[in-house]
């Protein structure tokens, strides 16, 4: 249950109705994470906008390598709304329940590339100890390990998105959706 005051859809008029439509059609249905923000409808727009251009944009990461690093940014933030969808998300790519399973429960243990490690790595250490990024010793790994810039800053851009998320999530505590938050258009 929310801390604070959400809008449902049936509850949903003007502005606000019109948004969470626009969502419904292009995602094929309205989350929890949406209506959060229904108290400051335009807000949800500009979440969205962000989200969109981090998740899915043209980028030298996968779509699948974002999904991942966002499980293990939700995981190390102990945000099992987020978890939850994302490891949905990234199912959808991998299409392997152990791997998954190993990912959610012990990243480290993972079957992972070691492209896939780095970035598992990345996405804990940086939601951790951010401070520790200062000196850019974890970076410069990962360019010696042949990581380009643009790379780096995409891969940094999804960590940072999944900690604002998350906590936004915790903060208000949103539950997971009745059906377990599945069903959306990937």
């Amino acid at each position: 249950m929310s801390t604070i005051k959400i809008i449902d859809y049936e509850e949903s008029t003007g502005r606000l109705r019109e948004i969470y439509d626009d969502i419904i059609q292009k995602r094929g249905k309205l989350a929890e994470v949406h209506k959060l923000q229904s108290l400051h409808p335009e807000s949800i727009v500009k979440h969205m906008e962000l989200y969109m251009e981090i998740m899915f944009s043209k980028s030298p990461l996968s779509r699948a390598e974002r999904e991942m690093m966002a499980v293990v940014v939700s995981v190390t933030n102990a945000c099992l709304y987020c978890r939850q969808h994302h490891a949905e998300a990234l199912h959808h790519y991998w299409k392997n329940d152990e791997r998954l399973k190993l990912l959610i429960t012990d990243w480290k243990s993972a079957p992972l590339s070691q492209r896939e490690q780095l970035l598992a790595q990345l996405a804990a250490e940086l939601t951790t100890n951010p401070a520790a990024f200062e000196q850019n010793q974890q970076l410069v790994q990962l360019k010696t390990n042949g990581f380009t810039d643009l790379e780096l800053l995409d891969a940094s851009l999804v960590i940072a998105y999944f900690n604002f998320v998350n906590r936004l999530v915790l903060a208000t505590g949103i539950g997971l959706e009745a059906d377990g938050g599945g069903g959306y258009k990937y």
